[in-house]
Formats: structure tokens, sequence, C-alpha cells
């Protein structure tokens, strides 16, 4: 238990940007984005051939009508009723294009069996279109699926290894069409959206950005964003400025909070969580009944029979209850100090965490998961 305190105190003194650097300040980059830029999802359907016996049966009714459209493109007209193949699965084709890639750049995909295939190992992908959400075909993909394992079975003995039915294509899309994407509105601004958003992060952005471009007009509307107005009279490089506004470094200011789930016994605290005066007692009682069995035999002489009984012993122990004190404004550091010399399990910790919050000792959120 000592050894999991330790580590949860180094955890907290990594938290609170002590490592980070000696201002514990951290890149624009990090802790915010620029509006407009993100990735976009793609879904598609598939084939996956080749198999060796480990396709759908005939248990899947979309695949047969599959094949049969597939052929159709091939002027070969068989009726979906006559396929019965297992070397075929139906996939979904997954895909997650990146802002701003161009035409002919590769992306990878994810293909996932929604028929009752036992295995994609050893198949290839047919030429699949991969549509975004306003219905538009943005990329194709084709290729060998890889699923990083295998499945095998013989004579009712079977054996796996990952997940056989699901795979990748690595670089087996080709991007056909560049999802439109800009940064810069059109009313010549840029906006930064934090990740988390923050009343004093954002000031803070808002503050170093107008201190190392004096000429650029920087609000910041709300706590999750920062906007900058460009010049209208001069000449101004998008890609430059973001780019130096991506490596400025603001210390960003976060809630004490502390998580606490009861299922893994995990805790974990952030480096703004005080302690108020508090005296934290630790103690318990343990109760022990044991039962042993005895052999009850008569006299030699006399009546009777042997028997065993069985004797119970109650043993009731009631630990010298320890006593840790606080001062006022301790930190996250002296609190697992003072845990570590109670010998607190994980379970006595988030009972004593939440009986810090109750108390009103505990200046922090306490989420519970």
């Amino acid at each position: 238990m000592k050894l999991i305190l330790t580590a949860i105190a180094a955890l907290l003194y990594c938290a609170s940007g002590a490592q980070l650097d000696a201002a514990g300040a951290a890149r624009i980059k990090d802790i915010a984005r620029v509006q407009g830029v993100r990735s976009n999802q793609l879904l598609g359907y598939g084939l996956v051939i080749g198999l060796n016996g480990t396709g759908d049966s005939k248990a899947a009714p979309f695949m047969p009508a599959a094949v049969s459209n597939m052929l159709e493109r091939f002027q070969m007209s068989v009726p979906a009723r006559d396929i019965k193949v297992k070397n075929i699965a139906a996939v979904m084709v997954t895909a997650e294009l990146p802002p701003f890639a161009k035409p002919g750049s590769r992306i990878d995909v994810t293909v996932s069996a929604i028929g009752d295939a036992r295995s994609l190992q050893g198949g290839m992908l047919l030429m699949s279109e991969l549509q975004a959400a306003d219905g538009q075909v943005y990329a194709v993909a084709q290729g060998a699926v890889s699923i990083g394992g295998f499945s095998v079975s013989s004579g009712g003995a079977s054996a796996a290894k990952n997940h056989p039915t699901v795979g990748r294509v690595p670089g087996g899309a080709s991007v056909e069409r560049e999802a439109p994407m800009t940064f810069v509105r059109p009313n010549n601004q840029i906006d930064i959206e934090l990740l988390q958003p923050d009343f004093t992060t954002a000031i803070r952005i808002a503050t170093a950005i107008q201190k190392q471009f004096p000429k650029l007009e920087v609000t910041a509307p709300s706590p999750g964003s920062v906007r900058i107005q460009l010049p209208e009279d001069e000449r101004q490089d998008p890609v430059m400025l973001v780019a130096s506004l991506e490596a400025l470094r603001v210390e960003p200011d976060v809630s004490a909070k502390v998580v606490v789930n009861e299922r893994t016994g995990t805790v974990v605290i952030n480096g703004n969580a005080r302690i108020a005066p508090v005296a934290i007692a630790h103690g318990g009682i343990q109760v022990k009944i044991s039962v042993t069995p005895l052999v009850s035999q008569p006299n030699p002489l006399g009546e009777g029979q042997t028997t065993v009984v069985n004797k119970t012993n109650v043993k009731v122990e009631e630990k010298t209850a320890q006593v840790a004190l606080l001062n006022e404004g301790a930190s996250v550091e002296s609190l697992v100090k003072a845990l570590n010399a109670l010998g607190v399990t994980p379970t006595d910790l988030i009972a004593i965490l939440q009986s810090l919050k109750a108390a009103g000792a505990l200046h922090g959120e306490i989420e519970i998961q």
C-alpha cells in the first residue's frame, strides 16, 4: 500500500505541472485547438474475399445479395439464392479523414465483420467507397486485411490470438475528395478552442497572445474560446501565425478535483486540492469466530457412545486508533504522507476522502466513477 500511495504522490507531482518546465507552463498547441481544423469520420460497406472457409454462412442474408450485386458489375447475373460460399465476409469499413488531406493521400482503414464470419485472416478487401456524414464519397478502400493474430480450430479444439473478426488495411484507402475546411472565418478572425474550458486559462492565453503580437486584437468571448482579429491593413500569413501561436507557453489553471473509482480502488488527486485543518483517526474492530471440533468419549465401564462436539471461540480485537493531524493549507503531498503513515488500504482511502469532503475539510470536487 505504501508503494501505491508513493506512486500516487509522484503522479500528482507530475500533474501539478512541476515537470513541464520551470514555470509549469504548457504549449497552446497542447491545451487548445484551432476551430475548423478537425478530422472527419468515413464509413462504407465492403466484401472481404479469399477466406479459408471462415466467411459468412447462409444465415447472413445480406452477404449473398451483396455478392450478387458485385457480380452484376462484371456482367454476371447470379441470383442471390444460388450463392452459397464460405470464403466471403460482409464487413463495415471505417476510416478517419485527417484535416487538409489532399486527393491521392493514403489513410488507414478498419474492417469489421457484420455477419457470422469466424475470421478475416488472409482476406482481401474489395474496392469499397467511403462516405462522410454528408453522403459524399471522400475515399476508396481496397487491400489485404491484417488482423495481427490468428484463429484456428480442429477436432473441437480452437485457439485464437487477438480479435480475428476485426482487421486493418494500412494505407488501404486513397483520398478522392478534399473535405471543405478553413480555419480563417469570413470576417478575418481565428478562433482558438480550449480542450478544457476555463475562465482563467482563456484569459491567460489571450494575454500571452496579445503580449507577443501587439498588433492583433485578442478577446476571450467565453471560457472555452479565444478570438483573434487579423489586421485588415496588413498581409498576414495565417499558417505562419497559427504556428507561432501554438508555440506560446501558458500555465493552464485547473480546478481542484479528486477522482475516485470504487470498482478498482483507484484514487487520483490533482495538485490544486488543499486540506483544511483536520485530524484523521484510523482504526477498527476485528471479530474472529473459529470452530474447534472436540471428541467426547464415555467412561470405560459406563454407557454411552463417542460423539464429536464443536467448540466455538469468539475473539474480538480493537485496533488502537491512529490519529494524523493536518495543518491549514496542507497539500496533497502532506495528505498522502499522513495516509501512508496510517497504513490505509485503498478502500479506507476512499472512505477517508469522502469523510473529509463531508466535513468540509477537502477543498475540491470529488468525482466518483
